[in-house]
């Protein structure tokens, strides 16, 4: 097993950082995917995965040489209420590994058997949930969002118990790091200054660096969380994703999408919708994921008082005025990004306006996200067919009379129509996990073992901007039921 060579630095950290524990061995497991692309990336060998031996490592059956098993500790805010103690209650790190290109990202199984912190789960994870964690973290990656990575998929031969009985899985997950908001509040609520501090100078090393050159390490650390977690919210609303579970626990302080639940992607825009079906009061609605978020931070920021200063008048002040960066550093990332899907690449006065008018247009006349600012690369000329796009609305000229203020502002810019439209598209995604379809690829698996939809749905959305001829039905808004679409945790 030369090629599983770790190297695992979080579970050098003191005992209690985590719990000692290995995976609970299964009974019959089968490789259901291999992202060899991201192995390869990883150092590891792709044929050796495929084989008996390699299978026997995703599933848990047997640990290699080097592998620490860990599962690590975390509290949490779950729908604002806190649970002083979660930790991974069905996911294991086995340790970490450090890529061709010198990046360390752990190597963690999920849904590989009960721990110290499951709470009385099972510790499991159904073969659903696994394949719409795998499809949704790959399309993240293709759309260029940070996220954790599916380096594989493997069925168990095992059922799991739920509302119903269904087959078991397990995914092997990738990250840059599993370490949350909720691990340091897990410390900070047991007033543990020595292991905050501990943890804090591990993440500044790990994933901060330039943090720790600075005259104030702690109080970069904070800020660079800040902009990062701004920015990759901010990339969330703008191809249409809705976490879904934005609890303290699943924020990466690396800044990293994680922790894939009840996650969707918009269909019709509409800033209060809601997929997650324990999100009764809309909690984590698409568009309040950047209140939440802050929010998020906010406790975050709780936890390092004592690190910013010995004095909590002190201490407190400094964390709002770092926290005060999140808001326009969310709302420039924003807005730009907008500008760059309408074809703007320059800044001028109004154009705030004119992005707000299109998505409330949308949202009072039905128009599909996806399709609206896709179909809207090929209109950037006025001589182009609007029709596409405005059969997209419920009332057309409502987007007539848009369309016409946006030409005329594209006459200021200093681009050519083609090579506007080239960077639109590169922006504007054709394709997403489509709700609909994310439902018949987890059917056809789980009912029939047919894994063909899975593969072609992946298959797609690797290349989200690119046009596939005669792969229409993946870009197609679905038939409007009336009926919300609900997705669940999977625990």
């Amino acid at each position: 097993m030369a090629q599983l060579k770790f190297d695992n630095s979080y579970s050098r950290l003191p005992d209690r950082f985590f719990s000692r524990v290995a995976p609970t061995p299964v009974s019959n497991p089968s490789l259901i995917r291999l992202n060899r692309e991201l192995a390869e990336e990883l150092g590891l060998d792709p044929d050796w995965l495929c084989s008996e031996a390699g299978v026997a490592f995703l599933a848990g059956n047997s640990i290699p040489p080097g592998a620490t098993p860990i599962a690590a500790a975390y509290a949490g805010h779950q729908f604002g209420n806190f649970v002083p103690q979660l930790g991974d209650g069905r996911a294991i790190l086995l340790g970490e590994v450090v890529g061709r290109g010198g990046q360390r990202r752990d190597i963690q199984l999920k849904g590989s058997g009960p721990t110290p912190f499951s709470r009385r789960g099972d510790g499991r994870a159904a073969l659903g949930p696994v394949l719409r964690e795998y499809l949704v973290s790959e399309t993240m990656a293709a759309l260029g969002i940070p996220t954790t990575r599916a380096l594989a998929a493997v069925s168990t031969g095992d059922a799991v118990f739920r509302e119903s009985v269904l087959p078991g899985a397990i995914i092997t997950r990738v990250a840059s790091s599993h370490i949350r908001v909720g691990t340091f509040q897990y410390f900070a609520q047991r007033s543990d200054h020595e292991a905050l501090r501990r943890l804090a100078d591990y993440v500044i090393e790990r994933h901060y660096p330039q943090a720790g050159e600075a005259e104030r390490p702690y109080h970069a650390l904070l800020a660079a969380v800040i902009e990062r977690q701004a920015d990759l919210i901010a990339n969330w609303l703008l191809v249409g994703f809705v976490h879904g579970v934005m609890n303290t626990d699943n924020m990466s302080v690396a800044g990293e999408t994680i922790d894939y639940g009840p996650c969707a992607f918009l269909d019709v825009y509409d800033a209060g919708t809601v997929f997650s079906s324990i999100d009764q009061h809309g909690r984590y609605a698409y568009g309040n994921q950047p209140r939440i978020a802050h929010w998020n931070l906010t406790r975050l920021a709780e936890t390092l008082l004592p690190l910013l200063s010995e004095d909590e008048t002190a201490a407190v002040a400094e964390a709002e005025s770092i926290l005060a960066a999140f808001a326009p550093r969310f709302e420039a990332s924003y807005q730009g990004g907008l500008l760059r899907k309408l074809g703007l690449s320059t800044k001028r006065e109004g154009d705030e306006a004119l992005t707000s008018d299109l998505l409330r247009a949308m949202a009072e006349n039905g128009a599909d996200f996806t399709l609206t600012f896709r179909r809207l690369c090929d209109v950037s000329a006025p001589s182009a067919d609007r029709e596409p796009i405005r059969s997209l609305f419920i009332d057309p000229t409502v987007f007539d009379r848009w369309a016409d203020r946006w030409f005329q502002r594209l006459q200021e810019e200093p681009q050519d129509s083609t090579l506007r439209q080239a960077a639109m598209r590169a922006v504007n995604p054709a394709y997403i996990p489509r709700n609909h379809l994310v439902e018949e690829m987890i059917e056809a698996a789980v009912e029939r073992k047919d894994y063909k939809p899975f593969e072609e749905l992946l298959q797609v959305l690797s290349r989200p901007y690119e046009e596939q001829p005669g792969r229409e039905r993946y870009s197609d808004a679905p038939e409007r039921s009336g009926i919300p679409y609900r997705t669940f945790c999977g625990t």
